[in-house]
């Protein structure tokens, strides 16, 4: 085994003197696991021959973050001690605070061996960093889900997520050769040295930070800037560019409006734009004080925390994952330990007869006021072609949101009917597919059966290669939503995790579960191939519905009954709900 140089750390003060005067890093020390530059090429030789751990996009980037130190006092994936601590008390082993678990996860059949090396890797096979394993260990779904989403619903993206994530935990000292490469809006991806060099140069002792994952308005403008200049601070817009809840308006087109933001309504000598490759958890309460953590090693010691901050929308029953004010809540405990304080966002309100923004609470019941919620931004205005008006955002943030999301009717759908074999699925599929194109939209249809013969052939009747054959389906369903396609899936798809797990991929709002709830025994009935016939007498093995499980949708959009209504009038009462939807022209 080579040996190379350990990771430097670096101190405020060899960062600049007048960076040192901001808030230093939470610990004192901003960590760097970079390789030097004069060890990486023998460091990428050795690595050819390793065993390789190809890392997912959320892996990536929390890779990206240890190895710049935004993550600091934390300097590796967690070891066990570390882990099991951040679940109970949100504090690493050392008592320094920590509420997301940061952890690498794999599969028991890679056996991964103690003091042995491994390559990481991301999915282009870029060679990204060397692990020493120090520590493998097990963790559990359900401990970690309620110890720090505090829900098992399936309908939260990362409890959908962690049920595909291998089983084991490993942990150890990483050598980072490179960061995952990025390409768009590089003199915008400021590692926190660098941040904290720029915001010295503003020369404002504080620094308020905005979290953001969504296009500013005029609100938000207003926000920013009333609270940099009550503390007589700079800004640090500082969006997320990782992974954000799903169906979130993309990156690419948040930076382009937060760019012309930036430039055109803020004073430069009290904003600097910064983009942040996190992979976010949508962790409520405890991703406030992560947030705030982040910012502190990125020289900011005031953070805006909004309602609901971090959330990630309702559950299965419709309800918030969390209350509106937690957020807010946890972040106020910890401020004072984090050295960062806690900027409430407020609600504020257009009075159109004054041309100005106003707090809810300081506006007189008299008062002519004007608001527009997310919601309505979404449904009443873009999906429907209309432009924002210039009081609610700026034009040119109005125009790049108008080129981006066409009008609903123009937007991408996927249709996922889910049932027993022989339920109906592929004959409702049928039908619907005519009547979509009845309206215009091109359509693109996934049997369950046709893609086993197509895209995943080889794959067999357990339960890993039916979640592989689903995630095939959801993946290339996702693909035709993003470019405007409509896409109708018919596949038994018989596990919620899996079925909520394509819900992600695709997105809440572009993804409509069809439940063809037909009794077993009318299926059975309708089986004119024999498979359950098979399936009972033991020649076909883990068949679902007979000896395989098949777990029902508990809240799907649609539920259809195949034996009391024909094809053509359950394909027609689907249609009506994507016309009331917007999907369709009318």
């Amino acid at each position: 085994m080579m040996t190379l140089t350990n990771p430097t750390l670096l101190t405020p003060e060899s960062i600049s003197e007048r960076t040192a005067n901001l808030i230093p890093p939470y610990g004192g020390e901003l960590v760097n696991l970079m390789v030097p530059e004069e060890e990486r090429e023998a460091l990428a030789a050795y690595a050819m021959d390793l065993p390789v751990l190809r890392l997912t996009e959320r892996a990536a980037c929390d890779l990206e973050l240890l190895a710049v130190g935004a993550f600091s006092p934390l300097d590796r994936f967690m070891g066990e001690e570390d882990y099991r601590r951040v679940l109970a008390e949100m504090r690493l082993a050392d008592g320094h605070l920590s509420p997301i678990p940061i952890t690498l996860q794999v599969d028991a059949g890679m056996h991964p061996r103690l003091d042995a090396d491994i390559a990481l890797r991301d999915a282009k096979n870029n060679l990204l960093a060397v692990m020493t394993v120090e520590e493998i260990y097990g963790w559990d779904v359900t401990e970690e889900a309620l110890s720090v989403y505090g829900t098992l619903d399936l309908r939260h993206p990362m409890v959908s997520e962690m049920h595909r994530l291998g089983k084991l935990n490993i942990s150890g000292r990483l050598r980072v050769l490179r960061l995952p490469p990025r390409y768009d809006f590089r003199k915008l991806r400021l590692p926190p040295a660098e941040t904290r060099r720029r915001l010295a140069a503003l020369r404002r002792e504080n620094v308020v930070a905005f979290q953001t994952r969504n296009p500013l308005h005029r609100v938000h403008e207003e926000l920013t800037k009333r609270a940099t200049h009550e503390v007589d601070g700079a800004l640090l817009l500082h969006p997320v560019v990782g992974m954000t809840k799903p169906g979130d308006v993309d990156h690419y087109t948040r930076v382009r409006t937060y760019k012309a933001l930036t430039a055109r309504y803020y004073d430069q000598d009290r904003v600097l734009l910064s983009l942040l490759p996190l992979a976010m958890r949508m962790a409520g309460p405890r991703e406030a004080v992560w947030h705030m953590l982040i910012r502190r090693n990125y020289g900011a010691n005031h953070l805006i925390v909004g309602r609901d901050h971090a959330g990630p929308g309702k559950d299965s029953t419709g309800k918030p994952f969390y209350g509106p004010y937690d957020a807010q809540e946890l972040a106020e405990e910890v401020s004072e330990e984090l050295g960062v304080k806690v900027v409430p966002f407020k609600m504020l309100v257009y009075l159109p007869e004054e041309d100005r923004y106003e707090e809810v609470g300081r506006v007189d019941r008299e008062s002519k006021t004007a608001s527009i919620s997310g919601t309505q931004v979404r449904e009443e205005y873009l999906n429907n072609g209309r432009k924002l008006p210039d009081w609610f955002t700026r034009p040119e943030v109005a125009d790049i949101l108008a080129e981006s999301y066409p009008p609903r009717y123009k937007q991408g759908v996927c249709v996922w009917l889910t049932g027993l074999p022989n339920a109906g699925k592929s004959t409702t599929a049928e039908v619907l597919t005519v009547l979509l194109q009845q309206h215009g939209r091109q359509v693109t249809v996934l049997d369950g059966d046709v893609v086993r013969t197509h895209l995943s052939k080889g794959l067999g009747f357990s339960r890993e290669d039916r979640d592989a054959n689903i995630r095939r389906i959801g993946f290339v369903a996702s693909e035709i939503v993003r470019h405007g396609g409509v896409v109708v899936c018919a596949a038994a798809s018989p596990y919620r995790a899996t079925r909520n797990d394509v819900r992600n991929m695709v997105g809440q709002d572009h993804y409509v579960e069809v439940f063809v709830d037909t009794p077993l025994d009318v299926c059975e009935a309708r089986d004119d191939k024999g498979l359950y016939a098979q399936a009972r007498s033991g020649e076909i093995q883990d068949f679902t519905g007979i000896d395989g499980s098949y777990e029902p949708p508990l809240h799907p959009e649609i539920r259809i009954d195949t034996v009391r209504h024909s094809a053509e009038e359950n394909a027609r009462y689907i249609e009506s709900y994507l016309v009331g939807r917007g999907y369709l022209a009318e």
